[in-house]
């Protein structure tokens, strides 16, 4: 064989390998996203598992709040569809409405000293928070691979191989304006 058969078979075998390594980066990004949801599905379900707790016991204390429990439930009913079908728009807004109705649903317990004192309550309010805060870490690490993939996906030459395998960008968790801003907690305590 020749010197540029040589040449030839080995910018052939880069190639091949090249191919092979960003096929199997797409792969583990791909597996990394399905991964960094299913951290937030696993909380997702834990907190959908202690909201009923928190509005039964809400409920022996808060007889003329119902409205407020109800929002609650409406939107845990509306977060488990969303997770059900992975439909990332339902999930973003029934976030948004569950937020306002936890935010809503401590502010107005403030108004009952003997719920405020309640053991169960306070463990219950406790691991809500604690939930709260792990699944807004965990959206953001999601949401950060789901990046590095996206932007995998159009970079060169990886977009070839992720065109000639299908590989499909990945939706951004997001959440409505109204989760971004502030609360007004006049508004809630007055």
């Amino acid at each position: 064989m020749s010197v540029g058969g040589f040449i030839l078979v080995g910018t052939i075998l880069f190639a091949v390998v090249y191919a092979i390594l960003i096929y199997n980066r797409l792969v583990n990004l791909k597996h990394d996203t399905a991964k960094a949801w299913s951290n937030i599905d696993v909380l997702l379900k834990q907190r959908h598992d202690e909201l009923p707790k928190l509005v039964e016991t809400c409920k022996q204390y808060m007889q003329h709040e119902r409205e407020t429990l109800e929002k609650v439930m409406q939107a845990r009913a509306g977060i488990f569809a969303a997770r059900e079908i992975s439909d990332l728009h339902a999930l973003g807004a029934a976030e948004t409405q569950l937020r306002q109705g936890l935010t809503q649903l401590f502010a107005v317990a403030e108004r009952y000293p003997d719920l405020k004192a309640d053991a169960s309550f306070r463990t219950l309010e406790s691991r809500i928070i604690g939930l709260e805060n792990a699944i807004a870490d965990r959206r953001e690490f999601y949401n950060q691979t789901v990046n590095n993939n996206n932007v995998r996906l159009e970079e060169f030459p990886d977009l070839i191989i992720a065109r000639l395998f299908n590989f499909r960008p990945f939706e951004l968790l997001e959440f409505s304006e109204d989760e971004k801003r502030d609360v007004d907690m006049k508004a809630l305590f007055g």
